[in-house]
Order: C-alpha cells, then structure tokens, then sequence
C-alpha cells in the first residue's frame, strides 16, 4: 500500500464523513447551531486504522458532540466501507481539534491590538 493511496483514501474518507455528519446522522446533539468541521483524517499505511480530527466551532457541548460520534462510529465504518467500496472498513477514532477556535481567538487579538485596544 502507498503512501499516496492513504492520502487519497483518507481524503475520500474526509468527504463521506463531512456529508454523513451533515445529512445522514440523526442524533440530536450533532444538529448544533455551531459549526462541526472534519479538520483532518489520517489512515494508517494499510487503511486499518483512521483518526479523523473534528473541530466544533460555536456552540454546542463539545463533549456530547463527540459522544455522539464515538457511538455512531460503526455506523459511520459501515457506511464508509460501502460508499468507498474498501475491502476493509477502517477503525475509526475521533479526536477534538481545537485549533480553529485557538486560531479564530489569535485573529481578535491581533485586531485589538492593531486597534490599539491591548
């Protein structure tokens, strides 16, 4: 398996995912007035082993969010396995990224402070 073959799988994967999330998923704690964003997916070499970065953006329990994905996630592998017809359904784990909000906090302060206002 190529390194080029996990990149352009895991950004299939980030696809799908992105879609189920926005239309297929019916857990209530996923329809937040916020923002729920698939920041990055990385396979293993052998498309085994998925960690997909989630960043949740506005509000929303953060927490719940992720919840509610780490128990939908043999739907979500299911799902996968079938929309990108892979011989092996990936083990999925989700990870919070923070670094939009982080980033987005950055962004104000640097405008205050060329506002003078720090």
């Amino acid at each position: 398996m190529t390194a080029e073959r996990a990149l352009r799988v895991a950004q299939s994967i980030k696809k799908e995912l992105a879609e189920m999330i926005r239309r297929d998923l019916k857990d209530p704690r996923l329809s937040v007035s916020g923002l729920i964003s698939i920041t990055d997916v990385e396979c293993s070499p052998d498309l085994r082993a998925t960690k997909v970065f989630v960043s949740i953006f506005g509000e929303g329990d953060r927490q719940a969010i992720m919840d509610a994905l780490n128990e939908q996630a043999g739907y979500i592998r299911g799902e996968i396995c079938r929309r990108l017809k892979l011989r092996f359904a990936p083990e999925l784990s989700f990870k919070l990224d923070d670094s939009l909000e982080r980033g987005s906090k950055v962004a104000d302060l640097l405008g205050k402070i060329s506002r003078g206002e720090v």
